[in-house]
């Protein structure tokens, strides 16, 4: 995990400031003696009177050089990352498979359960071989169109009232007819046996996944993400003087990074934001307010909280009221308050920035500037406890991943100063993605990466041509189910 930045470390709540507001104690008097304490005579603690542990140098150097979340590799020590092969950071066991024919229904919930971020998709049981992968990008783009949200062009028109057609009479939708809704994320293989330079040229160009195979077979043996390898570099980067020396620079004078993020007012709709990373072929979007302040964070994950009819509602909900759901959700599975920290800024240390993309395990982090005045004139409208909805009875078997959401009809949505920990954030300047950090290290590697802001607007270009938009009268008048694939019109 990484060490706290001076960022987080607002974010964190105090509970013992919040039970003091009211009345301002002295140092010595703010620790309340136990019943114990009280009994034995015992003086007051010293923690009351503790000094901070750290010098503001210490500190600094701390946040500019957090330390990583796990130990090194043995097995690389006084190697060249470059010299290293994929296949030695697979993990076959990691793999988890579907097929072709399996039902959207049966996919998803392996996707879901499994914890993972991507299925291989094969033929037959029996298969080593991957024809395909189903993640939660496909996932976001099949409830966009069963929902009504989007509507085909004239090429995947066929393909989209076929599926209505199986879907209205009440038919299993298989994933072989629903990988034909749009384009997908490339289809990347690469041999076990080559080596990091070439799976770091393909990631800096802006592919997420590689797709590892045995040499000389398509038997699959693992698959090597964007974020796994910048963990493992970051994890082993003592072993790499050429990385290692770019961890203490900022992201600044290091120039990476792009100015121009797309993000999505919290007032709007949340079936705004899903339309706008699928076209625009994104794994996450930032929430801003109306002064451009960054106050939350949604990415395709989240898409699982939508998979049941009893979250449709969510869909014409706010993206703030949305932003509210996931983190109780995290709270709720985690066992603790989760605030949003998906943000840097343009003086955070390369360091920094990676420790937070391998602690929260995104894609991106959203570059932000000092907070507007309306996030810190005065401080924020406290959020009362939300009363939360459970579902019917009968739906008590619905998968775990499927949580409570907060009710819709009878309460306005958040206000976006109201959010926990929203006033942590600042006004978006940019975003700096796993893309960028791999171009980076590719290119100081003396390597030739694609440009990935061609690879952006391909992507861009691709989803926008795959589809129109859908009218908002057909939306509202759609729901679904996944675990029954319907759709109502």
């Amino acid at each position: 995990m990484q060490s706290p930045s001076s960022d987080d470390l607002r974010s964190t709540p105090s509970r013992s400031s919040s039970a003091r507001s009211g009345h301002t104690p002295s140092s010595i008097q703010s620790h309340r003696q136990s019943f114990t304490e009280s009994l034995r005579g015992h003086p007051p603690s010293p923690r009351a009177t503790r000094q901070p542990s750290l010098s503001q140098a210490q500190l600094q150097e701390l946040l500019s050089n957090p330390p990583t979340a796990g130990t090194a590799d043995p097995r690389f020590a006084g190697k060249d990352w470059q010299t290293i092969r994929v296949g030695e950071l697979c993990v076959p066991a990691d793999l988890r498979w579907v097929e072709l024919d399996s039902g959207i229904e049966d996919a998803t919930n392996v996707l879901i359960n499994s914890g993972a971020h991507v299925l291989l998709v094969r033929h037959r049981k029996d298969e080593r071989s991957a024809y395909a992968t189903y993640d939660y990008r496909d996932l976001t783009q099949y409830l966009l169109f069963a929902t009504g949200q989007l509507q085909p062009d004239e090429e995947h028109f066929p393909i989209f009232t076929n599926l209505a057609k199986k879907a209205q009479a009440g038919h299993v939708i298989p994933l072989r007819d629903a990988k034909g809704l749009g384009n997908k994320e490339p289809f990347i293989t690469l041999p076990s046996n080559a080596y990091l330079t070439h799976a770091i040229e393909v990631f800096g160009g802006g592919v997420h996944r590689i797709v590892v195979v045995e040499e000389g077979t398509d038997n699959v043996v693992g698959i090597l993400s964007q974020l796994r390898l910048v963990n493992f570099l970051w994890e082993n980067g003592r072993n790499f003087p050429i990385i290692d020396r770019l961890y203490p620079q900022t992201i600044k004078d290091l120039g990476i990074g792009s100015q121009q993020a797309i993000s999505i007012n919290g007032d709007k709709a949340l079936k705004e934001a899903l339309k706008l990373m699928n076209n625009e072929g994104l794994t996450s979007l930032a929430v801003v307010d109306n002064h451009s302040n960054v106050i939350g964070n949604i990415s395709n994950v989240d898409v699982k909280l939508l998979t049941k009819s009893s979250s449709a509602p969510l869909l014409d909900n706010t993206c703030i009221h949305f932003v509210s759901v996931i983190l109780s959700t995290r709270g709720m599975n985690d066992g603790k308050d989760s605030f949003p920290v998906f943000h840097v800024n343009p003086y955070s240390t390369l360091a920094h920035t990676v420790a937070k993309l391998v602690a929260t395990k995104a894609h991106r982090m959203w570059i932000t500037d000092s907070p507007s005045p309306s996030l810190t004139s005065t401080s924020p409208p406290q959020l009362s406890q939300p009363s939360v909805s459970h579902p019917p009875s009968h739906l008590s078997s619905l998968p775990q991943s499927n949580p409570p959401f907060l009710p819709l009809s009878n309460s306005p949505s958040v206000s976006a100063s109201a959010l926990p920990g929203a006033h942590m954030g600042g006004r978006l300047a940019g975003v700096v993605s796993l893309t960028d950090i791999l171009n980076l290290f590719a290119r100081a590697s003396g390597l030739h990466p694609t440009n990935p802001d061609e690879r952006r607007r391909q992507r861009r270009r691709s989803s926008s041509s795959s589809m129109m938009r859908g009218s908002l009268d057909s939306a509202r008048s759609s729901s679904l189910d996944v675990s029954t694939a319907s759709i109502k019109r």
